[in-house]
């Protein structure tokens, strides 16, 4: 089994969007750097629209993601409601 990841900005907009992969993904381990995050989780990863906007206390639209974005690994599925990322298909 391989790690997929995603490595995003840190900022205060990123610290909510965090705390809901981490609340969605138990198995995440987090590295902080001084100016990102990054994300690893075993073989795959959900970011869920409802978890982030309950993190935020406001509507979140999944697309603002890629304005925090630095890199990620895995194939990507995303919808309205959530953005997984995998190395299955």
């Amino acid at each position: 089994m391989s790690n997929v990841f995603i490595a995003l900005q840190k900022n205060e907009e990123t610290r909510c969007i965090i705390n809901a992969i981490v609340a969605d993904n138990p198995d995440a381990i987090i590295n902080e750097q001084p100016a990102m995050v990054k994300i690893d989780v075993p073989n795959r990863m959900v970011i869920r629209k409802s978890t982030v906007e309950e993190e935020m206390g406001r509507d979140f639209d999944l697309q603002e993601l890629h304005v925090y974005l630095i890199t990620l690994t895995g194939h990507i599925d995303e919808t309205d409601d959530e953005f997984v990322l995998s190395w299955t298909h």
